[in-house]
């Protein structure tokens, strides 16, 4: 049924169905495995089943928070900023310029443990300041705050 949901959500439960592919995420995963485990067939198969999803969990939870380099480096106008998170926390994303001036503020919120790198999850920066204004060619600093984690990196936009 997993294997039907990630890949034909035809095949999926009807809870899980929907006309977009499901986001394959720890939260989701994990849902599985609970409906799983719920069900409780003593087949082999089923067995190994929960085996495996319990197995892909602990695959999708980030032993440490990591903020990663920006993509694509160097960008215009847009850029995605993957994380990951060992534990939930309110996230936070600050850019500045070369020089310390606050260009913009992302609130992400709170975010559960996950791995936040595709595109889908990763912060997204549009390229303009807090008054929604294209920022100019430069090099510019983002940090991720999140819970006691601060980490910082820099990035260049070129137009």
């Amino acid at each position: 049924m997993v294997a039907g949901a990630i890949t034909d959500t035809a095949g999926a439960p009807a809870a899980w169905r929907s006309n977009t592919t499901i986001p394959f995420t720890r939260s989701n995963v994990q849902q599985w495995l609970r409906e799983a485990q719920q069900v409780g067939l003593a087949d082999p198969t089923f067995q190994r089943g929960i085996l495996m999803l319990q197995q892909l969990l602990t695959a999708l939870t980030p032993q440490e928070t990591v903020l990663l380099p920006n993509y694509p480096n160097p960008f215009n106008p847009e850029t995605w900023i993957p994380y990951q998170l060992a534990a939930p926390a309110e996230v936070t994303l600050t850019i500045h310029t070369a020089d310390g001036k606050l260009v913009r503020t992302l609130a992400l919120g709170h975010q559960p443990v996950g791995i936040y790198h595709d595109r889908t999850r990763a912060a997204y920066w549009d390229g303009k300041n807090e008054l929604g204004e294209p920022v100019a060619s430069s090099v510019y600093f983002y940090t991720l705050t999140a819970g006691d984690f601060t980490a910082t990196r820099k990035m260049l936009i070129m137009k």
